[in-house]
């Protein structure tokens, strides 16, 4: 018999389990993993997927067909880390509801850290009218205030931009836990 590795296995189920649904149950499914009505929409109409590789390539494309108004629903759908005592929650060792491998990056952060991330996140909404986007897996919350101030000097065109690229990250990781938590 031939090997499959596990990430075929887990992203075949991604593909099957998403093109299974009823059309209702399989735009939630798309809205879990990216809070923007239309891409949810466009994902639906696309099915069935022959396969991980086209659920992955479709959700690119159709995200990447979005405009403003469609990126910016989908920022919403993001839990706000405007203040300071969420971010200690977070990152505090309180990280129970983190994965392991975010666990590992962001346990300890300092109270000097998560202040300056709490003011970050702060001064970058004022500027640019969202939340700012990372996709955040497995970065310490040092590595998240790096990225962020490294970030608010950019203009609001540019912040755009980047928030719709780490959206798309965040999305395909959310599809694929997703075709992982299918199998269980």
């Amino acid at each position: 018999l031939a090997q499959v590795s596990p990430v075929a296995v887990e992203t075949v189920l991604m593909a099957s389990f998403l093109n299974g649904l009823p059309e209702q149950e399989a735009r939630d499914k798309f809205l879990e993993t990216c809070h923007s009505s239309k891409w949810a929409a466009g994902m639906v109409a696309r099915r069935p997927f022959e396969d991980d590789a086209a659920l992955l390539k479709g959700a690119q494309e159709v995200w990447d067909s979005l405009g403003e108004e469609d990126w910016l629903e989908a920022f919403r759908g993001h839990p706000k880390i405007g203040d300071a005592e969420s971010l200690r929650k977070k990152y505090h060792g309180n990280s129970g509801a983190l994965s392991s491998v975010e666990q590992s990056g962001v346990s300890g952060a300092s109270e000097e850290v998560i202040q300056a991330l709490a003011k970050g996140n702060q001064d970058y909404e004022e500027k640019n009218g969202f939340i700012f986007i990372v996709c955040a897996s497995g970065k310490s919350a040092s590595e998240m205030l790096e990225i962020l101030q490294s970030r608010l000097p950019n203009g609001r065109d540019q912040e755009l931009q980047n928030a719709a690229a780490e959206q798309a990250k965040i999305t395909a990781l959310r599809l694929q836990k997703l075709g992982a938590s299918a199998q269980l």
